[in-house]
């Protein structure tokens, strides 16, 4: 469900954090949808069980996951429209700055950067 990498730069929390956020926009977890139990995240990506539970914490308190004691987590009812398409492209906005300033500093132009996405894009699917 959740794909975590520790080598990324971008801690652990921060990556579940944005991915949970994302996937919420775009309506892949629909209000009501459980997300894996703490332990059993944790175990799966073989990373301390605090660092998930500061994620749920900090969406909870964002208003994006609720809580319900005895419980797993699930998305908020709030939640249950999809974003419009320009507040999900929003999110992208930092990681796309990032991805340019990195083409730029290695010299590639446009063509190469977009090429290398699609390339990417069609590998994933």
């Amino acid at each position: 469900m959740f794909i975590l990498n520790p080598q990324s730069g971008t801690p652990i929390y921060r990556q579940l954090i944005e991915q949970v956020r994302r996937m919420t926009a775009s309506g892949q977890l629909a209000a009501g949808a459980a997300l894996p139990s703490v332990r059993e995240l944790a175990v799966a990506h073989s990373v301390n069980p605090m660092t998930i539970s500061k994620a749920y914490t900090l969406l909870e308190a964002e208003g994006v996951l609720e809580r319900q004691r005895g419980k797993q987590m699930t998305v908020a009812a709030q939640s249950h429209v999809q974003a419009p398409r320009l507040q999900r492209l929003r999110q992208l906005d930092g990681q796309i700055d990032h991805l340019v300033l990195a083409a730029r500093q290695l010299e590639l132009n446009q063509e190469d950067l977009l090429r290398a996405i699609r390339k990417k894009w069609s590998d994933e699917k």
